[in-house]
């Protein structure tokens, strides 16, 4: 059995939808309340400040994609290819079938005025959580790189994972076997 969604996850996850339907300057503080069934005063102490519900509303999306990347480095203790290549795999597919990410990324609805610089030029945050998770799951295995070049190589997969997730190339699987390879060439030394 689940526990309930807590407040602050309604907000959320009615932003979520409502950037979906109507785009990002259609969410209102009043309309968010409205749709949750709060108050807008109880939208404002869980969230803040629309701000400060647009990072609530892309750190949810990044937890899910995290998720992934954790779920496939389970599933892939011993095969540091293997790892990355089915984490990049998820998250291709995650991405693919993401309303939220396709109505920021294509700027539809107005969506662009907020969600999309955090997921660009305002992405320090959100690069910092992605290469921490992967670093903590890289380092178990054997590499034979020191810190600074295994850092160097981290960010280099993870930002090229996530221009992907922004502006696909290719199908998900044939990506992901691409970025497999450059990882294991560059995180092998």
């Amino acid at each position: 059995m689940t526990a309930a969604p807590t407040t602050r996850e309604r907000i959320v996850d009615a932003a979520v939808a409502m950037t979906t339907e109507a785009g990002w300057s259609g969410v209102t503080m009043g309309s968010l309340a409205e749709r949750v069934g709060v108050s807008r005063q109880t939208v404002y102490n869980e969230v803040g400040s629309k701000t400060g519900l647009a990072e609530a509303v892309i750190l949810r999306e990044l937890t899910r994609f995290l998720a992934v990347v954790s779920t496939a480095f389970d599933q892939h203790p011993d095969d540091l290819v293997g790892a990355i290549r089915a984490a990049t795999y998820g998250v291709l597919e995650l991405a693919e079938d993401n309303h939220l990410l396709h109505a920021v990324v294509s700027a539809t609805h107005g969506a662009d005025t907020e969600l999309l610089p955090l997921l660009t030029t305002h992405s320090h945050s959100l690069l910092a959580v992605a290469k921490q998770v992967v670093t903590d799951r890289v380092t178990p295995y054997d590499l034979g790189l020191d810190g600074p070049h295994l850092d160097i190589a981290i960010d280099v997969v993870v930002r090229v994972v996530l221009s992907h997730v922004m502006q696909p190339t290719g199908p998900p699987a044939e990506t992901a076997d691409g970025i497999a390879w450059l990882a294991g060439r560059a995180l092998r030394g």
